[in-house]
C-alpha cells in the first residue's frame, strides 16, 4: 500500500493521531531535528495500555512510524514505504518517558533507509525499525530568505550610510527613520526621506552613494547571523531556497562571496530585477516563480513588517525574526522568533504544512 507524503496530507485540522496537536486521544509528538537524528520524548498514559501496566505494541510501532516519517522529511524526499520491520526487545511501561530517535541510514536516488529506536531513560531498548522506502520525487517546498537583517548582520553598516549620505544634503536621517524603512529598496527610503517628487537622476545618484559607502565599510567585516549557517546546511541540497533582497546585486554579490553562501542558493532575487519594493509581493513571487514552485508552499524569513507583509501579500507563510523590529511589529507573520537558534529546520517545514 502507498504511504502518502506529509506534502499530500491535510495538517491543518491537526487531528493527526501520532502528531496531531488537537486530537484530544492522539499521541501529539513534537519533534526536533539537530542535523543528524530527528527526536522526541512521550510518556504514555493508560489509554494506550496494552497488557496491564505496559503500552500496547501497535502504539510503539506508530511512534516509531512516525519518527521514520519526520526523518525523510527533513531531507525533503517524497517517498512511498516499501517495508518496516520492528524487533520489540522490552516492554514500555506505562508513565515512564520513551525516548524516541530516528535517521536516514542510506540513501540512493531510487531509495532510502531508515532506523527509529525507542529506549527508556536509563538507556533500554524498547524497540527498533527499520524501514525502506521508494523515492518517487523531491518535495515541493522552498525556503526564501531575506538578507540583511535575516542572514548577514549589516543594519549597523547600512544605517551608518544613509546617514552620511543624508547629512551631505543636510537632513538628518534618525534611528527611527531607518527602522521603519530598514529592508524596504533604495528608491523607496530615498523618497520616505526627500519626497516623492525628488527626479529620478538624484535618486539614482544617491543610491549609488549610498551603496558604495556601504560596501566600503563592510567588506571584510560581515558576519553571519546566530543560526544561519547551522540551517543553511541542514538545507542544502535538500531543499530549494532563494535568497531575495532588495539590495542591489553587487551587495549581494559581494556579501554572498565573503561569506561563502552562494552553493546554499538555487536562485538570487535582487531589488533591480523588480519595478515596486516590498511590501509589494512582486520579489517574492518572482522568487517562487523562479523555483517553480507555488507560493503556498514556499516559506520566507524575514526581519521587517514591510517584508512579511510583502510575504504574505505573495500567499506565502512567514517566519519573522525580531533582530530589527520588536514582535508585536510582526504580527501578521506566521511565526515571530528572537533568533534563527530558537528554531530547527522541522520548526521551518511545520509552519508551511501546518503540522
Amino acid at each position: 500500500m502507498r504511504k502518502r507524503s506529509l506534502k499530500e496530507v491535510e495538517y491543518a485540522s491537526g487531528f493527526c493521531f501520532a502528531c496531531g496537536q488537537n486530537n484530544p486521544i492522539g499521541l501529539k509528538l513534537k519533534f526536533t531535528y539537530d542535523g543528524e537524528k530527528v527526536k522526541s520524548e512521550f510518556t504514555p498514559q493508560q489509554f494506550y495500555e496494552g497488557w496491564a501496566g505496559f503500552v500496547h505494541g501497535g502504539i510503539l510501532y506508530t511512534i516509531l512510524d512516525e519518527a521514520n516519517a519526520y526523518a525523510i522529511l527533513c531531507y525533503g524526499l517524497d517517498c512511498v514505504t516499501g517495508t518496516s520491520e520492528v524487533k520489540f526487545r522490552h516492554p514500555a511501561p506505562i508513565g515512564e518517558p520513551i525516548q524516541i530517535t530516528a535517521q536516514l541510514t542510506r540513501k540512493t536516488h531510487r531509495a532510502a533507509k531508515t532506523k527509529a529506536v525507542l529506549t527508556l531513560k536509563d538507556g533500554t531498548i524498547i524497540a527498533e525499525n527499520t524501514s525502506l522506502f521508494y523515492i518517487v520525487g523531491k518535495t515541493r517546498i522552498a525556503i526564501i530568505w531575506d538578507m540583511d537583517g535575516v542572514l548577514v548582520d549589516s543594519a549597523s553598516f547600512h544605517f551608518a550610510a544613509w546617514q552620511e549620505v543624508f547629512s551631505r544634503r543636510g537632513v538628518k536621517f534618525t534611528d527611527e527613520d531607518f527602522t521603519k524603512l530598514f529592508g524596504s529598496r533604495n528608491d523607496f527610503i530615498v523618497r520616505s526621506v526627500l519626497g516623492q517628487n525628488i527626479p529620478e537622476e538624484d535618486i539614482k545618484t544617491i543610491t549609488q552613494e549610498k551603496e558604495l559607502e556601504f560596501r566600503n565599510t563592510i567588506k571584510g567585516k560581515a558576519k553571519l547571523l546566530p543560526g544561519v549557517s547551522r540551517l543553511l546546511d541542514m538545507m542544502q541540497g535538500n531543499l530549494k531556497m532563494a535568497l531575495v533582497s532588495s539590495a542591489p546585486k553587487e551587495n549581494i554579490d559581494l556579501i554572498s562571496s565573503e561569506l561563502h553562501m552562494e552553493e546554499h542558493f538555487d536562485c538570487v532575487v535582487s531589488g533591480h530585477e523588480v519595478a515596486e519594493s516590498k511590501p509589494s509581493p512582486e520579489i517574492y513571487s518572482l522568487a517562487a516563480k523562479r523555483l517553480q514552485i507555488n507560493p503556498g508552499n514556499c516559506l520566507v524569513i524575514e526581519d521587517s513588517p514591510l517584508g512579511v507583509n510583502a510575504a504574505k501579500a505573495a500567499g506565502m507563510k512567514c517566519l519573522a525574526v525580531s533582530h530589527s523590529h520588536p514582535q508585536q511589529d510582526m504580527i501578521e507573520a506566521s511565526a515571530v522568533v528572537n533568533t534563527l537558534e530558537d528554531i530547527d529546520l522541522l520548526s521551518l517545514l511545520k509552519i508551511v504544512w501546518k503540522i
